[in-house]
C-alpha cells in the first residue's frame, strides 16, 4: 500500500508543481523504467527508420523530388513523436491519438503513394501544390507541438477551496435520464430504419433506409444527422459512464441494477454502434473510448492502443470496409504488397490538401465561411440558402469527381478559411487544448480525481476516439455527433463541493 509520504512527494501527472498524485509502487516504476529503456531503441528505430525504409524500398514510379523528401521528413518526425507518446510515463490520450493519425494518414500512407506513384484521388494541380501541402502539414505539426509545450509550461490551477465548485461529475438522476434518452432515441432510430435486422446488413442498406425514412430533405442532411447522432451517441455515452462506474467503484460492481443497466446498454450498442452498420472511423471512436474508459489507469492498454493501432491501420483498415456495400457492390482489394492499398484507397488526406490548395488558388480563401457552416450545421438549407457545403464536397465537385465523399483534414479546413498563418495558429491552439485536456484527464483518473462519476474521465476518451474523425474531416460531417455528445454531457454534468467524499 502506498504511504502518505510517497503519495505527497510523487510528481504530478502533468509535471506541474503542487498537484497531488498517487505514486506508483517502487517495484512497478523500476520495472517499467527498465522495460521502457529496453523498448525505446527498437520502437524508435522501427517507427522512424525501419518502416519508412521498407516503404522506400517498394517498387514504383514515384519521383524522388522535393515532395518525396519532405514526405519522408514528415513521416520520420511523426514517428519520433509517436514513439515519445508510447514511451511516456504519462498517458496523453489526445496527443497520442493525434500523432498516431499523423504518422499513418499524413506520413506512411502518403509516403507509400509518393514511392509507388499512385494516389487514391487524382491530383489536379501542379506538383508544387503537393510540395506546399506537405510543407503546411509539417508546419501544422510543429505548431501543434509548440501549443502543447506552452500548455505544459503553464502552472496548473489550484484545487478549489472548501465550499467551492469541484470537477464536473455525473449527477445520478440525470445519468438515469441519459439512459432513458439513449433507449428512447436508439429505439426510434431502429424502428425508423425498419428494425434491428437492418443494422446487420451493410452501410449501403442503412443509407437507403435513411433516404426513404423521410428525415432528410433535398439538399439538406440536418434531419439524418440528428437521427444518426441521437440514435448512436447517447447510447455510447451512457455505456461509457456505466463502464466507468463498474471499473472504478466496488459498490457499483456489487449493485445488481448497475450491472443490469450496463448489460442492457451493451446490447443496445451492439445494435446501433456495431462495425457493420457504421463507418470505420466511428467504430474506432467506440472501440478506443471503451478501452480508455474501461482501463483508465492501465499504461499497458494506452501503449497497446497506440502501438497496435499503427499495425491495424496499415494492414487491416484498408480491408475493413467489407460492410460498406452489399454483396453485389463489394469489390475486394487485390494487391501484391501490403503497402499497395495505402496508395489506392482510403488515405487521400495529403493529396486532397494539395487539391484544396489548387482550388483556393482559383477561388480565394473563404475567411471563416466554411467553419461557420460547420458550427451552424443544424441550420437547414431551406433557412440558410447559402449555407456552405462540406469542404471535401466542394473541392470534389470542382475537380469533376462523381464521388465527392472525400476527406478534408483539419489542416485543410484551416487553410481554406485563413491561409497559412491561420492554419499555424489554429494548430497551435489545438495542441494547447489537447495538452491541457490530457493534464486534467491524468488527474481525473487518479485517486485525487472526482471518482467514478467523473465527466472528464468519460469525455476525454470519447474525444480521443473522435479525434480520428475530426482530423480526417470534413468538419461539417463531424459536427453533428460532436454536438449531440456535448448536449448529453451537459445534461448529466453537475459541479459539487470539491471536499465532499466520493463513493467507493
Amino acid at each position: 500500500m502506498t504511504s502518505v509520504h510517497e503519495a505527497v512527494s510523487a510528481p504530478a501527472p502533468d509535471g506541474g508543481p503542487g498537484r497531488w498524485a498517487p505514486a506508483a509502487p517502487p517495484g512497478r516504476s523500476l520495472s517499467w523504467a527498465m522495460l521502457s529503456r529496453a523498448l525505446a531503441v527498437p520502437l524508435i528505430l522501427g517507427l522512424v527508420c525501419f518502416l519508412p525504409a521498407l516503404v522506400a524500398a517498394q517498387p514504383g514510379t514515384g519521383a524522388r523530388d522535393t515532395a518525396y523528401w519532405l514526405q519522408l521528413v514528415l513521416t520520420c518526425y511523426a514517428g519520433a513523436r509517436l514513439a515519445t507518446m508510447i514511451l511516456s510515463t504519462r498517458r496523453r490520450l489526445l496527443q497520442g491519438v493525434f500523432w498516431m493519425f499523423v504518422y499513418i494518414a499524413m506520413g506512411v500512407a502518403p509516403f507509400a503513394q509518393a514511392v509507388i506513384g499512385q494516389t487514391p484521388t487524382p491530383m489536379v494541380g501542379p506538383r508544387s501544390d503537393l510540395v506546399t501541402a506537405v510543407s503546411m502539414v509539417l508546419m501544422g505539426c510543429a505548431a501543434f507541438d509548440l501549443g502543447a509545450l506552452l500548455a505544459s509550461r503553464r502552472p496548473p490551477r489550484r484545487r478549489p477551496a472548501r465550499g467551492g465548485h469541484g470537477p464536473a461529475v455525473a449527477h445520478p438522476v440525470r445519468l438515469r435520464l441519459l439512459v432513458v434518452l439513449a433507449f428512447a432515441a436508439s429505439g426510434y432510430y431502429v424502428m425508423k430504419l425498419g428494425g434491428p435486422q437492418i443494422f446487420f446488413s451493410s452501410r449501403q442498406e442503412i443509407s437507403a433506409s435513411v433516404a426513404v425514412s423521410g428525415v432528410a430533405s433535398d439538399g439538406s442532411n440536418v434531419g439524418s444527422a440528428f437521427l444518426k447522432g441521437f440514435g448512436t451517441v447517447p447510447a455510447l455515452l451512457a455505456l461509457l459512464f456505466y463502464t466507468r462506474r463498474l471499473a472504478t467503484s466496488r459498490r457499483a460492481r456489487r449493485t445488481p441494477s448497475t450491472v443490469l443497466a450496463w448489460a442492457a446498454l451493451a446490447v443496445l450498442n451492439l445494435i446501433v454502434n456495431n462495425p457493420i452498420s457504421n463507418a470505420r472511423y466511428w467504430f474506432l471512436t467506440v472501440l478506443v473510448s471503451l478501452l480508455f474508459t474501461a482501463f483508465p489507469s492501465s499504461a499497458a492498454i494506452y501503449r497497446s492502443v497506440l502501438a497496435t493501432g499503427v499495425v491495424g491501420a496499415l494492414v487491416l483498415f484498408p480491408y475493413a470496409d467489407r460492410f460498406r456495400y452489399d454483396d453485389e457492390g463489394y469489390r475486394p482489394v487485390r494487391s501484391a504488397s501490403v503497402f499497395e492499398p495505402l496508395a489506392t484507397k482510403d488515405y487521400d488526406q495529403t493529396v486532397m490538401f494539395a487539391n484544396t490548395i489548387s482550388w483556393v488558388d482559383t477561388r480565394g480563401h473563404t475567411y471563416g465561411r466554411q467553419l461557420s457552416g460547420s458550427a451552424l450545421f443544424f441550420v437547414p438549407r431551406a433557412v440558410w440558402g447559402g449555407k456552405p457545403e462540406d469542404t471535401g464536397v466542394r473541392v470534389g465537385e470542382w475537380m469533376g469527381m462523381s464521388m465527392t465523399n472525400l476527406s478534408a483534414p483539419l489542416w485543410t479546413e484551416l487553410w481554406v478559411d485563413f491561409g497559412a498563418a491561420g492554419m499555424v495558429g489554429g494548430m497551435a491552439l489545438v495542441g494547447y487544448a489537447a495538452a491541457r485536456t490530457d493534464r486534467r484527464y491524468a488527474l481525473a483518473v487518479t485517486r485525487a480525481g472526482p471518482g467514478p462519476g467523473s465527466v472528464l474521465a468519460v469525455a476525454a476518451p470519447l474525444i480521443a476516439g473522435y479525434t480520428f474523425i475530426l482530423l480526417r474531416g470534413p468538419l461539417l460531417q463531424a459536427a453533428g455527433k460532436l454536438a449531440v455528445a456535448a448536449l448529453c454531457l451537459a445534461l448529466v454534468a453537475s459541479f459539487r463541493d470539491g471536499s465532499r467524499r466520493r463513493p467507493r
